[in-house]
C-alpha cells in the first residue's frame, strides 16, 4: 500500500498545474497505473484530498461494503462523497493538473502546501496550512484522547 510521508510546498503555474514533489514519487510503489489519482474536497477540512488509484479503488472498497445505493439516505452521501471528484495524471514532466473549480473551493492562491497522510495527501491553501496547527499542548491533549487508552501489542 501506498504511504506518504512528508510536506512539500508547491508552486501553482498559470494553467493550474504543480510539479509532484519527487520525495512523494519516490514512495510510491512501482504498479501498473501509479501516475493516476483522484483528487476530491475533503468532508471535515477545507482542503483537497489526492489518492492514488490503488488507494482511491480500496475507498471504494470500503464505502461498497457499508452502503447500498438502493437506500435513500446512502444514495445522498454516495452522491455528495464522489461530487466534483476529479481524476489526474502525472504528465512527462511529474506534473499534475489541478482542476479550477476544486482549487477555488480551499481558497487557493498560487502557493499549495502538499502533506503525507499515510495512504493520502492533503492539498492545503499556503495560509490555511500554516494557520491550522494545534499549539503542543492542545496537541498532547488530543494524543492522549486518541491514543491513550490503546490497549499495545507486546
Amino acid at each position: 500500500m501506498d504511504s506518504f510521508v512528508g510536506d512539500n510546498q508547491c508552486k501553482i503555474d498559470a494553467k493550474g498545474r504543480i510539479v509532484f514533489p519527487s520525495s512523494f514519487k519516490k514512495q510510491m510503489p512501482n504498479v501498473s497505473g501509479q501516475d493516476r489519482f483522484v483528487l476530491k474536497k475533503d468532508i471535515y477540512e477545507k482542503c483537497l484530498i489526492l489518492y492514488t488509484w490503488t488507494e482511491w479503488e480500496h475507498q471504494n472498497e470500503l464505502i461498497r461494503k457499508k452502503l447500498n445505493p438502493y437506500n435513500k439516505e446512502h444514495s445522498r452521501f454516495l452522491r455528495a462523497f464522489y461530487k466534483g471528484t476529479a481524476e489526474l495524471i502525472l504528465d512527462n514532466n511529474n506534473r499534475l493538473l489541478l482542476p479550477k473549480r476544486l482549487l477555488d473551493q480551499i481558497e487557493v492562491d498560487k502557493v499549495v502546501y502538499l502533506s503525507g497522510q499515510d495512504k493520502k495527501i492533503e492539498i492545503w491553501a499556503k495560509e490555511l496550512y500554516e494557520n491550522n496547527v494545534p499549539d503542543e499542548a492542545e496537541f498532547a491533549q488530543l494524543a492522549e484522547n486518541i491514543l491513550g487508552n490503546i490497549e499495545l501489542e507486546k
